[in-house]
């Protein structure tokens, strides 16, 4: 059986150390880590120019294509190989080459709007919430943001302030209550990734 664990939590909480964490205590061969981060939409002409003055929502779940992220979480789950777009987010776009995945015993899809639809949450074999406190969040943003994809202290203050922080309160803060697993402190919590670990071993 293939175990597909979704990880949720709002942006910078964390949810990639966290997956990787819970990859390496694995220890197991066939383990793929999915981003949701892959699978932003494609913009139009006018959205790219409202991306590039941060105008542009990209957090909410419309910006995503849930449409691709189901057909290709359910092609892994049946052990099939897949096509994954890689996103650019320095120029908001897709690159022109797809990466492949193959199947994999253990898929662990992570992303912000994780629980954000019906269908994908269908498919999720365990819902883990990552929990971390939102100043901690806010700095870790600025920090990657500004070294990492090229923003400016003000364009990350004025995105934050204008779409995460609502994003979290509306669309990710109430879905913690869908998951089974809060990881508190995030990849601090070494207990919870312990107890994650031993839950997924059991399973497989």
């Amino acid at each position: 059986p293939f175990s597909l664990a979704g990880l949720g939590g709002g942006s910078a909480s964390g949810k990639t150390t966290v997956a990787t964490m819970i990859i390496e205590a694995l220890d197991v061969p066939w383990v793929v880590l999915l981003s949701m981060d892959s699978f932003y939409k494609v913009l139009t002409k006018q959205q790219q120019e409202q991306a590039a003055s941060n105008d542009f929502n990209f957090d909410h779940p419309d910006a995503f294509d849930f449409d691709l992220i189901i057909a290709t979480l359910k092609k892994l789950k049946q052990g099939k190989s897949v096509k994954i777009p890689i996103y650019d987010f320095t120029t908001h776009s897709r690159k022109k080459e797809w990466k492949t995945l193959y199947g994999a015993n253990v898929i662990i899809f992570e992303g912000i709007m994780a629980f954000a639809d019906k269908e994908l949450l269908k498919l999720l074999d365990l819902k883990i919430f990552v929990d971390t406190d939102s100043d901690i969040r806010l700095v870790r943003r600025l920090r990657r943001d500004i070294s990492e994809r090229g923003r400016d202290i003000e364009g990350v203050i004025k995105q934050y302030n204008k779409f995460v922080k609502p994003a979290f309160d509306q669309y990710i803060q109430p879905t913690m209550r869908l998951a089974d697993i809060v990881v508190p402190r995030g990849s601090g919590n070494t207990v919870a990734i312990d107890l994650i670990v031993q839950h997924v071993h059991s399973q497989l």
